[in-house]
């Protein structure tokens, strides 16, 4: 049986990118508004392994500047941060003013891979779904705009692109030991899904689900619903010109180089 709930068909790389440079404007222009209001943000990305995180992040960070856009991208806790509470570890992630936050992957860990692995008890997955409501209640209310997005790739999709990643040196890196025990418990990882979106899912702190099949109308979509969540301008700016460079102390500045070691020219 095979699992397809898109079914538009594949957006050309043209229009692809045509459309994601108008987005990619757009986030400039939200850019120079969290920093001149001095706004806090956190997008939080979360979804199956090969749901399409990390090229959704990369699209929307390519074209901005990482002290604006940091992202967050935990490895598995130490034994000392296993100790602590579920969110205290991204917490000295969140962001200052003017600043957007983006964690790939994020205390939602303790509801997907910690609780169908068996890394943390059945009572610390329930005190989570109790819980991170409420902590996410005080995010919101301390001013920090907080948006999560759930990525849903299909079960053949996900297939197709393992077995793409094996085929792939460029890619083997992103398959670990992990990604292949998740991908034999695809039905332990929706119930596991359909058990958090229900729980968390609030008014001050909603999941929004983003169908994945297709990469690049995800991206889109991801970045069009961010830019329309965060009720940000576009801020008036001069039109910037270069100013005439001085000759005050002019001289051959290329000169000076010569018998310095420069890289082999080969391309």
């Amino acid at each position: 049986m095979k699992h397809t709930p898109d079914v538009k068909a594949p957006l050309k790389r043209k229009d692809y990118e045509k459309e994601l440079r108008k987005l990619q404007v757009q986030l400039c222009y939200l850019q120079e508004w969290v920093k001149a209001k001095q706004q806090r943000v956190i997008i939080i990305f979360e979804g199956r392994d090969a749901a399409g995180k990390g090229g959704t992040i990369k699209a929307i960070t390519e074209r901005v500047s990482p002290r604006v856009f940091r992202v967050a991208a935990l490895p598995a806790p130490s034994d000392r941060e296993k100790t602590q509470m579920f969110i205290q570890r991204y917490m000295q992630h969140f962001p200052a003013a003017g600043e957007i936050v983006i964690f790939d992957r994020s205390w939602y860990n303790r509801a997907g891979v910690e609780y169908v692995m068996g890394f943390c008890s059945a009572d610390d997955h329930k005190r989570f779904l109790a819980l991170a409501p409420e902590v996410e209640k005080y995010i919101v209310d301390a001013g920090i705009i907080l948006i999560k997005l759930w990525l849903e790739v299909g079960m053949d999709e996900q297939e197709r692109r393992f077995t793409a990643r094996i085929d792939d040196p460029l890619r083997q890196w992103k398959l670990s030991p992990m990604d292949i025990e998740s991908y034999k418990r695809w039905y332990d990882y929706s119930r596991a899904r359909d058990m958090m979106l229900k729980a968390t899912h609030s008014r001050h702190a909603p999941w929004t689900i983003v169908r994945s099949n297709d990469k690049r109308r995800a991206r889109l979509n991801c970045i069009l619903h961010i830019l329309k969540t965060i009720p940000f301008k576009r801020l008036s700016s001069g039109q910037v010109k270069l100013p005439k460079r001085s000759e005050k102390g002019r001289y051959n500045d290329q000169a000076a180089l010569r018998g310095m070691k420069f890289v082999a020219e080969r391309y």
